[in-house]
């Protein structure tokens, strides 16, 4: 072979090795709404059909304790997309349709991030941090947009923005979003993407459904939350429904895995399986999440000033835990377990070090990267919690909650007295409120926990005075 063929070769070679390595990872952020970790197959529900989803668990890792730090849509998105506090950020609870409240300018989005370091940036599905045209997901750090900006949308035949424009789209609305997010994925198949999949499922109104999607649930036996004077038939009929929204996001999303692999795409992509917050089902007596309402056969008569009769406001585990799974071959074990505890404000750093995308010093962070704890590896991690939740639509509160792995408090500063602390290690269900214990050691944990929760507040300018009056 001729000298400078064999050098050529070597050249265009290296070339290709160092293309490889500088090569960014396409990232798809599929987030669902109202889904709660209790929800799949691989969390150990067997009423739940979830086949892709425990495909990704299968293929990735699970977040056990993957969890959210306000239990309620608006300002969770604002959270994840910021790395911010609701307090600190302004939202505080879900963004009413009339409403000219949104995400602050002011405030920087990884989306953003991602787009200076040159991904195609695209959201499908549902915003809600933000009506109009000043908080636009476009001037937030996504070039292409198609979806609902307000909390909801019909099931079926839903009116959506494409193109800047209203209309009416033909069909049901998880296919339709899925339709879109496939469009995104097939036009930038060749430039690294960043697209968020934000599905309306499984909100209410749950169905309808495709009928394939409601006879997996009606094939199952459906075990129901155990709780004194439940509404059992109501709970009954909630749960059918609500399970078969979940199996309708699981083909979509078995649609879109189905087209990473068809374009060769799945080994350079990162997939994230998460939800917005978690969902009560007749867990706790109650039906939907840090805002539920009581779902008994007879209402509990009112106790606090500002809670009506039939509300629950709350920050139960299950409220707050995200069915939260990772993947990316080559980077994260199949089928490895993180227990760790992590939260939404992580993604932000997370998605910047998986892009090698720069954030500017003076940019504030609440959450850390987890890529270490995706790669396997062992650092130092305090598995602390913070949250917070100042309802301020259907009853009044300014609940802040610290949370270990053994403890968790829980204080609502806009209602004097109420409070609760539950030996997480003891009573995984939340069921024992020990606030009024007698016990020695459980008040000298309050009062250890109430310190940090304190702290935490102060850290973030917040305060008793200024949760109650926001």
């Amino acid at each position: 072979m001729a000298r400078w063929l064999w050098m050529a070769l070597v050249v265009f070679a290296s070339s290709l090795v160092a293309q490889a390595a500088d090569t960014k990872p396409n990232i798809l952020f599929i987030c669902t709404d109202d889904q709660a970790a209790w929800t799949t197959g691989f969390s150990g529900n067997k009423d739940a059909h979830t086949p892709n989803l425990d495909r990704l668990r299968n293929e990735g890792a699970w977040l056990t304790t993957s969890l959210i730090v306000t239990p309620v849509c608006s300002p969770s998105r604002a959270a994840t997309l910021t790395s911010r506090y609701s307090s600190e950020i302004g939202i505080y609870d879900w963004i009413v349709p009339a409403s000219t409240q949104g995400l602050p300018d002011n405030m920087p989005t990884w989306p953003q991030m991602l787009q200076k370091a040159g991904y195609k940036t695209g959201l499908v599905g549902k915003w809600h941090v933000g009506h109009t045209a000043e908080h636009h997901p476009t001037k937030r750090g996504y070039g292409y947009f198609m979806g609902l900006l307000k909390g909801g949308c019909a099931t079926k035949n839903p009116t959506l923005e494409k193109d800047g424009q209203e209309q009416t789209f033909e069909g049901l609305a998880e296919d339709i979003f899925t339709d879109h997010a496939l469009g995104f994925i097939e036009q930038h198949r060749s430039a690294p993407f960043a697209l968020s999949l934000h599905f309306r499922a499984p909100h209410t109104a749950y169905l309808p459904v495709r009928d394939e999607d409601l006879e997996h649930i009606d094939g199952q036996k459906l075990t129901l939350p155990a709780y004194p004077d439940l509404d059992v038939a109501k709970t009954r009929n909630n749960m059918r429904a609500y399970l078969a929204s979940v199996a309708c996001v699981d083909r979509n999303v078995g649609r879109v895995l189905k087209q990473l692999d068809d374009l060769k795409l799945t080994d350079n992509t990162l997939v994230i399986f998460t939800s917005d917050h978690g969902y009560n089902v007749g867990q706790h007596g109650i039906w939907h999440k840090g805002n539920a309402a009581w779902m008994l056969n007879k209402t509990p008569a009112k106790e606090w000033p500002h809670i009506p009769a039939g509300t629950r406001p709350n920050m139960f585990d299950t409220s707050l835990r995200l069915p939260t799974v990772v993947r990316w071959p080559e980077h994260i074990k199949p089928g490895s377990t993180i227990s760790q505890t992590v939260t939404n404000l992580d993604w932000f750093p997370t998605l910047c070090a998986a892009a090698g995308a720069a954030i500017p010093e003076n940019v504030v962070l609440r959450g850390r990267s987890i890529m270490p704890l995706l790669k396997g590896e062992s650092p130092a991690w305090n598995n602390d919690y913070f949250g917070e939740y100042n309802m301020r639509n259907g009853a009044t509160t300014a609940m802040r909650c610290y949370r270990t792995p053994e403890w968790k408090l829980m204080i609502d500063f806009a209602n004097p007295g109420r409070s609760e602390l539950y030996h997480l290690s003891v009573d995984p269900g939340e069921t024992d409120n020990l606030t009024k214990s007698g016990n020695s050691e459980d008040q000298r944990v309050r009062a250890d926990l109430e310190a940090k929760l304190r702290a935490k507040m102060a850290e973030l300018g917040d305060s008793e005075e200024k949760a109650t009056h926001d």
